[in-house]
């Protein structure tokens, strides 16, 4: 069985910047860490590898060399083998571009059974990258997974969140999944793995490496882009209305206020 786990880096903190110029994140300066959706596809894949005995559990990520940081954490997780995809040609790529580049990196390293992502990342939020990557590679593509029921001879059943409840699914292999928190409480890593994971070498996979032109790459390579940015003004105002200790005179200034405000302009 051979597993491919996709992560990716993300600051850790709600306070980023956008670069109005290419309308990407400015990511210099900021703490970085493994996108924490990431970190339940990454024990879904070290446990699916275990309780089968065998198979092989590979980590992908794709970013600026400071990203390597991730793929070592991610072997100190117990993953076998990671990979850095990264090149100046990948910066600004939106989701299909993204997606698109890490197909190539599949296809060469693979083939895999099954390809395990995050939900989502929290930088960006739109949960595309998983379900475009699965659709590029040919995989059955299965989202909001919140438990893996069984795994077969070239088939999984799984159990996905939908609207209004919960639907079980059984699909051919290879498969992409797409994992929910609520699939697995992910374990601490050792000391022992991480230093293991400090010795461990971690090729770099470019654009030339992966036969991707620079013009299906990045920016260029994006059908999507951001024009404009930008940031929603926070304003408060309020009025001071002095009523002692009256509380039945101040109930009612209170009522007559909220009258005004919801009464019909």
């Amino acid at each position: 069985m051979e597993i491919a786990v996709m992560i990716k880096q993300v600051p850790a903190t709600d306070s980023v910047k956008i670069d109005p110029e290419t309308g990407t994140m400015i990511r210099d300066g900021l703490e970085m860490e493994i996108n924490p959706l990431d970190l339940h596809s990454l024990e879904a894949a070290v446990t699916l590898r275990d309780r089968a005995g065998r198979g092989r559990v590979t980590v992908f990520t794709m970013g600026p060399p400071s990203a390597l940081r991730a793929v070592r954490s991610a072997l100190a997780f117990g993953c076998d083998r990671g990979f850095l995809v990264t090149d100046r040609a990948f910066g600004g790529s939106d989701t299909l571009a993204t997606a698109r580049t890490l197909a190539a990196a599949l296809r060469k390293e693979g083939p895999f059974d099954m390809i395990l992502c995050g939900e989502r990342a929290t930088d960006g939020e739109t949960g595309q990258v998983g379900p475009a990557l699965g659709h590029l590679l040919g995989a059955s593509v299965l989202t909001y997974v919140n438990d893996i029921l069984e795994l077969g001879e070239g088939y999984v059943v799984v159990r996905r969140a939908i609207e209004g409840g919960e639907q079980v699914v059984r699909a051919k292999l290879p498969a992409q999944l797409g994992v929910v928190k609520e699939l697995n409480r992910p374990r601490l890593t050792t000391l022992r793995r991480r230093q293991a994971a400090r010795e461990t070498p971690i090729p770099s996979l470019t654009a030339e490496d992966l036969g991707l032109p620079k013009e299906r790459c990045g920016l260029k390579g994006s059908p999507t882009q951001v024009v404009s940015i930008s940031y929603p003004e926070v304003t408060r105002s309020c009025e001071m209305i002095q009523v002692g200790t009256d509380v039945d005179r101040a109930v009612s200034v209170l009522a007559e206020a909220l009258l005004k405000e919801v009464a019909p302009r």
